[in-house]
């Protein structure tokens, strides 16, 4: 254990002090090249990956690497159990760091810290549980990276990185971000309640921007925003490929006064903008193309904050399906998930377009 508490060390260390914001291109390893010349334009997130992928060892190559077109990226999930991939604890302090300047070319310095908390959060849980240091099932080195295509040669590729409570999903097409869903971070405690790091609460904001949009109704417009008294015990659209709620339900945005509407906006956009900037502005815009009066807000569960109250909620349009739901672990535990209707795994357009690519 102590090669891990060196990693967590070190991933701190340069954490605060910034230096993942480096981004440099690399030129590929020809032994992985699949006979394709490597771009030499490489930049942003495609040369992080390269970078990533220039430090491993071939060996740990073989763990990372997949084809686009194989089912493996669309195995994705959020509950602690062993994935394909390399684990954050495989890998050394150089390539660690070029693992989490890969992540930070994707997210915003937000969704960036919360993901890195959640990571955290790990070894939080296995003392609230009372589980050995040593305890494999809430490791915080069990977060894994995965690539699939070659960011160096393919114009069409994508990567992952997944583990207990973090699931993104990316999908890339000419250097520009095509999808970043599914999308999900979850924590637990929601709300650390004891020890040195008591009252640390990750999913703060999605948390009061909720409760604050539903205590603005007035008693015709809670009517039809609350669907339900019981809150579901999970999210609905679970981890299936294709996201799906059938009936959508709930209070439109066209129904809502002004103020009530910046709140709705609010909401929406600490989801959307957990990505970097210039995907979370196209994903706000694909939103607002497909009309905002189409999106409705739902609740189900508990109208009272805290513990004890277990509460769900969920923005729905015909685009995008975010849902965020508190009711396991006495209502201090934590799940949320974006679901992009049309780009969730980077969309079948995109695989059929990297199919004839590949002919």
């Amino acid at each position: 254990m102590p090669g891990l508490f060196l990693k967590l060390a070190l991933f701190t260390l340069l954490w605060t002090t910034g230096s993942f914001l480096s981004c440099q291109s690399q030129s590929n390893d020809p032994a992985n090249s699949h006979s394709k010349p490597a771009r030499e334009d490489l930049d942003g997130m495609a040369a992080a990956a390269n970078k990533f992928l220039l430090s491993l060892s071939e060996k740990q190559k073989s763990k990372i690497q997949f084809d686009f077109d194989d089912n493996e990226r669309y195995n994705w999930h959020y509950v602690p159990k062993s994935r394909k991939g390399i684990p954050l604890k495989e890998l050394a302090g150089t390539q660690y760091s070029a693992a989490m300047e890969l992540l930070r070319t994707a997210l915003s310095d937000t969704g960036f810290k919360k993901t890195t908390d959640i990571i955290h959060l790990e070894g939080i849980l296995r003392g609230v549980e009372g589980r050995p240091e040593n305890d494999d099932y809430r490791d915080p080195g069990k977060y894994y990276f995965s690539i699939f295509g070659n960011p160096a040669t393919d114009t069409i590729w994508g990567w992952r990185l997944e583990g207990h409570h973090i699931s993104f999903n990316f999908s890339a097409n000419n250097n520009t971000i095509v999808s970043g869903t599914p999308g999900f971070l979850g924590t637990n405690p929601a709300m650390v309640l004891s020890g040195p790091e008591k009252g640390k609460y990750i999913l703060k904001n999605e948390t009061e921007l909720g409760f604050a949009l539903l205590q603005s109704l007035d008693a015709s417009q809670g009517k039809k925003a609350v669907i339900d008294n019981d809150a579901p015990s999970e999210i609905i659209t679970g981890s299936d490929r294709k996201a799906m709620i059938e009936n959508p339900e709930g209070i439109f945005y066209s129904e809502l006064n002004s103020s009530q509407q910046k709140l709705f906006i609010q909401l929406l956009s600490v989801y959307i903008h957990r990505y970097t900037r210039l995907f979370a502005t196209n994903m706000m815009k694909e939103i607002e193309t497909t009309g905002l009066n189409n999106l409705r807000f739902a609740w189900a569960g508990s109208q009272q904050q805290g513990l004890g109250n277990p509460h769900y909620y969920r923005i729905q349009g015909p685009t995008i399906i975010i849902e965020y739901d508190n009711t396991q672990n006495n209502a201090n535990h934590i799940h949320t998930v974006i679901r992009d209707l049309k780009n969730d795994f980077g969309g079948d357009e995109l695989l059929e377009h990297y199919k004839k690519s590949r002919h």
